[in-house]
């Protein structure tokens, strides 16, 4: 693969499903880097001027933490993007966030 990393990381971030939500360690571990969780979260600080769009708001810590939020204007767009979608949050944490949770590594089939 010649793409750079960040790329890597935004192909995956485009395929979680509307509703659902992964996480960096995830998305890491589906590129084969699983050390390199933090490499995505700031790849993810950056995806807002990524084309074609990045949904980075369902990219959360393996907790279900929206970790990322201060990375949107205003910090509660992330939150709202995620309700439009569905999902419910409640103080900064995905609810049913196992049940939502996408996995690249199952989902994903080269």
């Amino acid at each position: 693969m010649d793409k750079n990393f960040y790329e890597q990381v935004y192909e995956v971030v485009r395929l979680i499903p509307k509703g659902r939500v992964s996480s960096y360690g995830a998305i890491a571990k589906s590129l084969g880097a699983a050390k390199s969780s933090r490499m995505v979260g700031h790849a993810m600080s950056y995806a807002g001027a990524a084309q074609p769009y990045v949904p980075a708001h369902r990219v959360v810590n393996s907790s279900g933490l929206l970790t990322g939020k201060f990375h949107f204007d205003p910090p509660e767009m992330m939150e709202k993007l995620l309700a439009k979608e569905g999902v419910l949050v409640k103080n900064d944490k995905v609810q049913d966030f196992k049940h939502l949770f996408w996995n690249p590594l199952e989902e994903i089939t080269e």
